[in-house]
């Protein structure tokens, strides 16, 4: 198994996208890239602990790739506002990848290039691509929140079309 660490905006709705993957085993959300260590749900979004909310991605790799996750992520978020996903505004919902290797940066850098070069998003891509350095699991009741939560109204209006569209997207990549 490796493991990929994803920022892309609210882990509520990223997590219920990566979950659905053929080939990942688990998807856990977090905290990483801040300076205050265990941090809190409350202390992240204060926008203070320098932690973006992120997905600890568990993946067996002889079934889907790195650079499979890294087209999901691209293609599910929007990488060219800064600090901001929607409505959701902060530097905790920047876009970010936290590589876990020298293999996974150069990927990572090489997507990005190809895409910027590509003019795909029509504005510059403003993902960081930056090494792991801390990881902090979030609380349990933000694990498998849509999974627990699907008929919330935030789940309802915000997460579920963005796991449909996701769905018709990726429809060859899903768990059977």
């Amino acid at each position: 198994m490796e493991t990929a660490t994803f920022g892309n905006g609210c882990f509520w709705c990223t997590e219920a996208v990566f979950q659905q993957l053929e080939g990942v085993q688990k998807v856990e959300s977090g905290y990483a890239g801040g300076h205050v260590d265990n941090p809190t749900y409350k202390q992240v979004c204060s926008a203070t602990t320098g932690h973006a909310e992120v997905l600890r991605i568990t993946y067996d790799p002889s079934k889907i790739s790195f650079e499979a996750l890294l087209e999901v992520f691209w293609k599910t978020h929007d990488p060219t506002t800064l600090n901001r996903q929607g409505n959701d505004v902060g530097p905790q919902y920047r876009s970010v990848i936290f590589y876990h290797s020298d293999e996974q940066r150069e990927l990572a850098e090489k997507y990005k290039r190809q895409l910027d070069a590509s003019g795909t998003f029509g504005d510059s891509i403003v993902t960081a691509i930056e090494p792991l350095t801390n990881y902090y699991p979030a609380e349990r009741e933000h694990q498998d929140y849509f999974l627990n939560n699907g008929q919330q109204p935030y789940c309802s209006f915000v997460v579920r079309p963005k796991v449909e569209k996701f769905r018709k997207e990726f429809a060859n990549k899903l768990k059977q």
